[in-house]
């Protein structure tokens, strides 16, 4: 029982662990307390640091030209912050939605990984919408009169708590994998706790923020989405890792890799959220 014990607390595990319980209440201090401006240029620094890793994964490796990518996506970040709550807000949270929903079934018939024989370009721009949607997606809701700061947090708590229960579940009671090419380590068991753990989630933000009945359901129903497309944000980091042949985007985070590898899931699940929640919770 003992070696059981100490073979499940990996030093990998314990590096995770501690490094979550470092970050995570300073970010939750962050959202809650500060006022949306601060809370947007927190954001940006992780986008900052996330397009450093993305320009990697595109196959670019002089500095330069990283650092120019990383100044591009924050050009883009100061835009939306100056030119806030225009027409251009739900058209980019649109899009980067739709994008998530079309990769979904594009994920599932991937047979092989060929890895890039030069750089792409392309994939900057792809990375423009992968990474300035989240960002925009949490700073709409940020700002939303009622109950904006909660709301915020409780996006970023439900893919925690989503990512940590797939973990463990997986763990636990593993077996079938979900994609052995993409993501070996991800069972189906690890992705039905993750969802479970968002349908009680989602009950548990409808009770605290007072929404009626059929609201509760409606917010229930967007957790759940939301959990299925932060898998397919993971899953998709993990193909263009596995395309460089790399494990980790970066080594900023001990235990957890890079920025991109925290922010993964966040990134196809925060446009899906925030367009859920406005749409059809609004005002509450």
């Amino acid at each position: 029982m003992a070696s059981d014990r100490a073979g499940w607390w990996t030093p990998a595990l314990r590096a995770r662990v501690l490094t979550a319980l470092l970050l995570a209440p300073l970010v939750m201090v962050g959202v809650l307390l500060l006022p949306t401006a601060w809370v947007a240029l927190l954001m940006a620094l992780f986008v900052a640091m996330g397009a450093w890793e993305w320009s990697a994964l595109a196959g670019f490796d002089a500095r330069a030209v990283r650092a120019g990518y990383v100044a591009l996506t924050l050009a883009c970040l100061l835009f939306l912050w100056l030119a806030a709550a225009t027409q251009f807000d739900s058209f980019i949270l649109a899009a980067a939605a739709l994008w998530w929903l079309v990769l979904s079934v594009r994920l599932v018939s991937i047979e092989r990984i060929d890895q890039p024989t030069q750089i792409e370009p392309v994939l900057l721009l792809l990375g423009l919408l992968v990474l300035v949607a989240p960002w925009l997606a949490l700073v709409q809701l940020h700002r939303l009169p009622d109950n904006g700061p909660g709301v915020a947090l409780g996006l970023l708590m439900l893919i925690w708590i989503a990512d940590s229960a797939a973990y463990f579940g997986g763990r636990r009671f593993g077996r079938a994998k979900l994609s052995a090419l993409l993501s070996p380590g991800k069972t189906r068991a690890g992705v039905y706790a993750g969802l479970a753990a968002a349908v009680v989630w989602g009950a548990v933000v409808a009770i605290l923020l007072g929404l009626s009945a059929v609201k509760m359901l409606l917010l229930v129903l967007i957790c759940v989405l939301t959990a299925v497309m932060s898998v397919v944000g993971d899953l998709f980091e993990s193909l263009l890792k596995r395309r460089r042949g790399i494990k980790d985007a970066g080594a900023l985070l001990p235990g957890h890799g890079g920025i991109l590898d925290r922010i993964d899931s966040l990134t196809a699940a925060a446009p899906i959220f925030a367009l859920g929640y406005i749409w059809l919770i609004g005002g509450q």
